[in-house]
């Protein structure tokens, strides 16, 4: 078993962030707002009170704990770069989108937010895996 390779975890991180700020920004943004009914100010439904740089800094710290994940599964198996590929994009397409999914289930949320959120799952998955390969 190798060592988890940080410099990977952190870059995957700064990725898949990257990725969901133009996914929900320049890509999909005006969709994914009327979808959740933000109006540029502030939420329909806000159950906290949180400012925006912190509910960022836990999404990051969120993704972190995903991606540092996968670099462990890595480390731990020693995949060719196709594999760790598959690995990245089976996470994102296979154990966070059905999460995502059960929840909006429950939640009577659109179809389309779901397309959305998980779309931004398994591409921001797929450019994890892309940094994992590059660097391994």
């Amino acid at each position: 078993m190798g060592n988890v390779n940080l410099l990977a975890v952190v870059l995957g991180s700064l990725a898949f962030f990257g990725i969901g700020a133009l996914w929900y920004g320049p890509l999909f943004g005006k969709a994914w707002k009327a979808l959740v009914g933000y109006d540029g100010e502030k939420m329909p439904y806000p159950t906290a009170k949180l400012p925006v740089w912190l509910v960022m800094l836990l999404a990051f710290a969120l993704e972190m704990l995903v991606v540092l994940m996968l670099g462990h599964n890595i480390a731990r198996s020693n995949p060719a770069p196709h594999v760790i590929m598959m690995m990245a994009v089976g996470f994102g397409a296979v154990i966070m989108t059905p999460a995502i999914g059960i929840n909006y289930l429950f939640q009577m949320r659109p179809g389309k937010l779901f397309a959305i959120d998980a779309g931004y799952m398994i591409v921001g998955m797929a450019a994890v895996g892309g940094v994992f390969v590059a660097l391994s």
